[in-house]
């Protein structure tokens, strides 16, 4: 019989080496990343993994059921195999699927290592992971999320049903937060249903209406019978924010009730339901950083895990077909992928930084001129001069002597002890038995310059012709900023002093700073554009089919920003919090041209309700055309022109009714600069 724990243990077993070797590698090519345990599981155990979102324990509830289905029916049909899964924690825990081959898990181990260092270095993660000496600490949160959930729904007070339809209501809410604060940012008040003027601390709002009620100048019968205490309790609930909450959960959770069927009225949560509603806001916040970083986070690691499989020979031999397949599915991948698109900008990101540096130093070349540059360098002896030294592109068992050479003259792309210690060994006939095995990993005989020169973008056979695209206008652009220093007689003394590490460099500075908006905002440009050959395409009404509508870089740009902008999910903010004097809640949709899917609004608004424990309102703008004109459009062979209207839905517990939008509300909601979260006239192509 076979026992699935032992094969476990001795796949396991088999690659503690690769798992050593790839630390070993990433932080010799300057990755700091976290510390990664590493698991072998097998099929079930990693769909459960998936199901879970990439923890062993999640609270109780009836989507990771879904989950698990939806992905055993992928895995089972070969729609989606998971070669991997890992968490961002410190230390990172890495699950390998026990049925990938060698070159699989050694290229997942890569992926992984290099996914660990954006969780190290990125502050989009930071600002769930900075919380104090116990870092993110994300494994044992969730677990402690889980047991109290779980124990909540044991309790013979609490009915399980009403838990889960708790779970419901929050998950249905768990991306409208402040995904560029903290978590603990946007709490106003610290116990449930105590109410709280978030737009000044120190004022009372029950003490203003009272103040304002004063000033009427009513009878004491008429304050009695009209203005009750009761009446007086509900309008102190609500509170008016002068300016939009985005983390709509958090004022939920501070300032929400729980709506009585029995007595028709808004009643004080129980404790228990506060618990639950931080923990899974509190967990929103953890899956916030992954959601904003997908296509840097993935690129990012799909780059690395390219130069140390492919460039570093990581893959062996007998390996690397097998792993240029794995490589392949995922960069071809239909739709937007996010490996595919990461991979590319941070080659391009990577090639900019590069080809300024070498421009920067052949613009000081004597004579050279931003008008002459084209007609004085010999860019053909530029890509040669580029090239890596022989000895450190073909570092190995061949090139020692050569590598000693150059570490006697104290060149900084050699590792000295690496390779005397190789010396030694193969002087002992014992080649590839002491610790520096160069036949399989040679990359340990040189420093991480020797490797930033071994890898330099523009000496790769697909970017030699780089510096040919550059126009006059940006070479005069870059000498604008050139002083009179670090003038080369020659070209070849020029690019002895070009830095190779600076486009890696380039690489790490915007790791720590961008999420995905920023990144494709800065980084996605016209030449990308071009080289890439990406569009925009969209529904055309008159011809009814999807058409291609622009190449244009800022177009592509835009598309891609929509997709990206708050998870790619319409922003909702709390715009008022006493609608109308009535403790209703009012949500503004931040409209940039893109309309809401109505009927999942409405089941949304529901949700919320079940927060709220008042009536909710939801305000948005909608497109709406004229048959006739649309007709005479279609017949044209033009886009019929829409009217944006406002419309205010409400949802008091029985239908969701609709009702027109007020001019001055929807002036605060609807975009008008032109940014990517706004809405310029020209957002779609």
């Amino acid at each position: 019989m076979r026992d699935e724990r032992v094969e476990a243990k001795r796949e396991a077993e088999t690659l503690d080496e690769p798992a050593r070797e790839a630390r070993a590698l990433a932080e010799r090519l300057g990755l700091d990343p976290y510390p990664v345990r590493y698991w072998v599981v097998d099929h079930d155990q990693m769909n459960e993994l998936i199901a879970y979102g990439g923890f062993q324990r999640r609270y109780p509830h009836w989507r990771w059921g879904m989950n698990y289905e939806r992905q055993k029916k992928k895995d089972r049909h070969g729609l989606g195999k998971a070669f991997e899964i890992v968490n961002n924690d410190d230390p990172a825990h890495a699950f390998l699927q026990e049925s990938n081959s060698v070159a699989d898990q050694k290229a997942v181990i890569t992926h992984v290592e290099a996914h660990a260092d954006f969780f190290s270095n990125n502050d989009w993660f930071g600002l769930y992971a900075d919380r104090g000496e116990d870092g993110p600490n994300a494994a044992a949160r969730l677990e402690r999320n889980a047991d109290r959930i779980a124990a909540i729904a044991r309790r013979a007070d609490v009915d399980r049903d009403e838990v889960e339809r708790l779970i419901d209501a929050v998950t249905a809410l768990e991306d409208t937060i402040d995904q560029h604060s903290p978590v603990d940012a946007a709490r106003s008040v610290e116990e449930p249903g105590v109410a709280a003027d978030v737009s000044d601390d120190d004022a009372d709002p029950l003490a203003a209406i009272e103040d304002r009620i004063d000033d009427l100048d009513l009878s004491a019968e008429v304050r009695r019978d009209v203005f009750d205490d009761e009446w007086l309790e509900e309008r102190g609930e609500g509170v008016e924010p002068e300016e939009p909450r985005p983390d709509v959960l958090a004022f939920l959770r501070d300032h929400g009730k729980r709506y009585d069927s029995e007595s028709g009225k808004a009643v004080d949560r129980e404790p228990w339901e506060t618990t639950v509603i931080d923990a899974i806001r509190e967990e929103a916040y953890y899956f916030a950083g992954q959601k904003q970083t997908k296509v840097m986070n993935e690129g990012w690691a799909t780059y690395w895990e390219s130069v140390m499989m492919g460039g570093e020979g990581f893959a062996g031999p007998d390996e690397f077909l097998t792993y240029a397949d794995h490589m392949s599915r995922v960069l071809g991948s239909p739709g937007l992928n996010p490996y595919k698109l990461g991979f590319e900008l941070w080659t391009h990101v990577e090639l900019r930084a590069a080809r300024r540096e070498v421009i920067d130093k052949l613009l000081r070349v004597e004579g050279v001129t931003p008008e002459n540059f084209h007609s004085r360098i010999d860019l053909d002896e530029v890509a040669a001069l580029l090239e890596p030294h022989p000895a450190i592109a073909g570092a190995g068992p061949a090139t020692l002597d050569e590598l000693a050479d150059l570490a006697t003259d104290g060149d900084p792309r050699v590792d000295a002890e690496a390779v005397d210690r190789a010396l030694s060994e193969r002087s002992d006939d014992e080649e590839g038995s002491g610790d520096v095995d160069v036949e399989r990993y040679p990359w340990k005989l040189l420093t991480r310059e020797g490797l930033a020169e071994r890898h330099f973008v523009l000496s790769r056979s697909d970017h030699r012709g780089a510096l040919r695209n550059v126009s006059r206008e940006a070479l005069e652009e870059q000498a604008r900023y050139l002083f009179d220093v670090d003038r080369y007689e020659t070209v070849g003394a020029a690019i002895d002093d070009v830095d190779r590490a600076a486009g890696w460099e380039r690489m790490f500075e915007v790791r720590e700073s961008h999420n995905d908006v920023t990144f494709i905002d800065a980084f996605l440009t016209d030449e990308f554009v071009r080289e890439g050959n990406y569009f925009t395409y969209e529904y055309s009404r008159a011809a009814e089919e999807h058409r291609v509508a622009s190449v244009d870089a800022d177009d592509v740009r835009r598309k891609l920003l929509l997709r990206f902008t708050n998870f790619g999910k319409p922003t909702v903010v709390v715009l008022d919090g006493n609608f109308r004097n009535r403790g209703e809640l009012l949500l503004g949709h931040r409209y940039n041209g893109v309309a809401l899917d109505e009927e999942r609004a409405k089941e949304t608004l529901k949700r919320v309700f079940e927060l709220w424990g008042r009536p909710v309102n939801l305000a948005t703008v909608r497109v709406e055309y004229d048959e006739g004109a649309a007709r005479r459009a279609k017949r044209r062979g033009e886009e019929p022109e829409g009217t944006e209207v406002g419309v205010r839905f409400q949802y008091d517990g029985g239908e969701v009714t609709e009702h027109d939008l007020d001019d001055a509300v929807e002036a605060r909601i609807v975009a008008d600069e032109v940014d990517y979260d706004t809405k310029p006239d020209d957002w779609l192509a």
